[in-house]
C-alpha cells in the first residue's frame, strides 16, 4: 500500500499548504497547455487535477482543487479561456466544479489501494469519470444540447487522451509521494 502522507507534527501546515499551492499552479500552469475547441478546450487540467489528488491525498488534492475553482470564482482569469468568474456559468462549469471531486475520489482511492500500476491508473481513470459526469450534466443544461450532442461535445474527444493522462499521472504517483514524503521529514 502507497504510504499515505504525514498527517502528524513532522509534517507541518506550511508544507502541506506548500504541496496545495503547489498543485493549484500546476492546474493553472495545466489550463495554458489549451487546444481551443467549442464548446470545451483540450487541456492537461485532467492530468494536474487526478495528480493532485494521488499525490497529496485526498484532502489536500481536493483543496488544492477547491482553490483553484475559488480563485477562478474571485474573477481571476486562470481557467482555459481565460474568462474568470465567468467560466463557472458557462458550458465548462462542470468540468471545473468537477476537478474538485476528482482529486478528492482519485486520491481516495490511491490511499486505499495497493502499489500496482494498473490500480493508480484505475483511479486516475475514476477521477476522470468524475470530471465528465459533473461536466456532461452542466454542459447539457448551460447549452440545451441533448445527452448525445453533450457526449459529443464535452466527453468523446477527450476519452483517449484522458485515458493517456491517467496513465502518465499513475507513472508519476509514487515518485511523486516519495518526495513529499521526504519534504514532511
Amino acid at each position: 500500500m502507497l504510504r499515505t502522507l504525514p498527517q502528524t507534527r513532522q509534517q507541518s501546515w506550511v508544507y502541506r499548504l506548500a504541496g496545495i499551492a503547489f498543485f493549484t499552479v500546476l492546474t493553472i500552469l495545466a489550463a495554458r497547455v489549451s487546444i481551443p475547441l467549442d464548446p470545451v478546450p483540450f487541456t492537461l487540467q485532467p492530468l494536474a487535477v487526478i495528480l493532485s489528488g494521488m499525490v497529496l491525498g485526498w484532502r489536500d488534492g481536493l483543496l488544492s482543487q477547491a482553490l483553484y475553482v475559488a480563485l477562478i470564482a474571485a474573477g481571476l482569469p486562470l481557467d482555459a479561456k481565460a474568462i474568470g468568474s465567468a467560466a463557472l456559468v458557462g458550458p465548462t462549469a462542470g468540468f471545473l466544479i468537477g476537478f474538485i471531486g476528482a482529486a478528492g475520489v482519485a486520491g481516495w482511492l490511491v490511499e486505499r489501494g495497493d502499489k500496482r500500476f494498473w490500480q493508480r491508473w484505475l483511479a486516475g481513470i475514476v477521477g476522470i469519470l468524475v470530471i465528465y459526469l459533473f461536466g456532461i450534466i452542466v454542459l447539457k443544461a448551460v447549452t440545451g444540447l441533448d445527452w448525445s450532442k453533450a457526449w459529443n461535445a464535452g466527453v468523446a474527444p477527450f476519452i483517449v487522451p484522458d485515458l493517456v493522462k491517467a496513465l502518465i499521472a499513475a507513472a508519476l504517483t509514487e515518485g511523486g509521494r516519495r518526495l513529499m514524503l521526504r519534504g514532511g521529514e
